[in-house]
C-alpha cells in the first residue's frame, strides 16, 4: 500500500500541472487511470462522482481539448473542486448525484468522503478499507443525466465515467437515455457487498451488455489480505452492429 501511494505520488510530481494542484489544493490526480484511457483521444467527459476533481485531472491532462461535465452532490469536496478548475471554461460542476429518479436522497458520509454513498457503507467496506466507515449524513439532491445533459452536448468520442461506491447501477439507469452518446464507459464496480444493497460487477456488466456495451478490461484491481478481488474500473465499449448481444 505504502509502495503504491509513493509511486502515485511520484507519477503526479514529474507531471508540473498535475504537481502544482497537488501542493497548492493537495488534490492528487488520479493517475493510476491514465494507462487504461490514454489512448481514447476523447473529445467530451462525463465524470459521475467528482468529489474533489481526481480524475478530472487526470481527464484534463489526457484530453486538454475536451469538455468536461463533472458531478459531485457534497459541498466540501466540490467547493475544492470548484477552486482547482476556477479558471477551465471547459469543467462545468453539477452539484447533485445521478440516479434513476429526481429526488432528494440520504447521503453516507464516510470518514474518507471519497467513499461516501447513497447506499449505507457495509461491515465489509469499513473491514477491508479500515477508515471508510459513516461519519456523518446528508441530504442531497439526485438527479437523472439524461434529464441534464442535451445529446448535443455529448460530443464524440465522448466518455461516461462512474465512482459512486456502490450506486453504479441506478446511476447509469439515470444515464439510459444518452447512453448511445458514448464510445467508453469506466466504472468502479465490486465483486464484494461494501455497499449495503449494491449491484456487484457481473450485474453491472449484465446490464450493459444488454444495453450493447461490451466489457474491454478490467483495471486498478484491489484485492484483501486473503489475495481476494474486490474491485476494479471495467472499461466498456458499444459492440460493432456486427458483434452485439445475442
Amino acid at each position: 500500500m505504502v509502495g503504491n501511494k509513493l509511486r502515485k505520488a511520484f507519477q503526479i510530481l514529474v507531471k508540473p500541472g498535475l504537481a502544482m494542484v497537488l501542493l497548492s489544493h493537495r488534490v492528487a490526480a488520479s493517475v493510476e487511470h491514465q494507462a487504461p484511457l490514454s489512448g481514447l483521444a476523447c473529445r467530451a467527459v462525463i465524470d459521475i462522482g467528482a468529489n474533489r476533481g481526481q480524475f478530472t485531472l487526470i481527464a484534463r491532462y489526457l484530453y486538454p481539448q475536451a469538455k468536461i461535465m463533472a458531478f459531485e452532490p457534497l459541498p466540501g469536496p466540490a467547493h475544492i473542486f470548484r477552486s482547482v478548475f476556477a479558471h477551465d471554461a471547459d469543467i462545468e460542476l453539477h452539484s447533485c448525484a445521478i440516479g434513476s429518479r429526481a429526488e432528494q436522497q440520504v447521503m453516507h458520509i464516510s470518514a474518507r468522503d471519497d467513499s461516501s454513498s447513497l447506499l449505507p457503507i457495509g461491515d465489509e467496506q469499513s473491514r477491508i478499507f479500515p477508515g471508510t466507515g459513516e461519519a456523518d449524513t446528508a441530504v442531497v439532491d439526485v438527479k437523472r443525466l439524461d434529464e441534464i445533459v442535451v445529446e448535443d452536448e455529448i460530443i464524440a468520442p465522448a466518455l461516461l465515467k462512474l465512482d459512486v461506491q456502490g450506486y453504479e447501477l441506478e446511476a447509469l439507469r439515470g444515464c439510459e437515455g444518452v447512453l448511445h452518446k458514448f464510445s467508453w464507459i469506466y466504472c468502479e464496480c465490486s465483486f464484494v457487498v461494501l455497499y449495503e444493497g449494491q449491484a456487484l460487477a457481473d450485474t453491472v456488466i449484465a446490464w450493459l451488455r444488454d444495453h450493447n456495451f461490451k466489457l474491454l478490461g478490467a483495471y486498478n484491481m484491489a484485492y484483501d489480505e486473503q489475495g481476494k478481488s474486490v474491485q476494479a474500473d471495467l472499461l466498456f465499449a458499444p459492440f460493432a452492429n456486427h458483434d452485439g448481444p445475442q
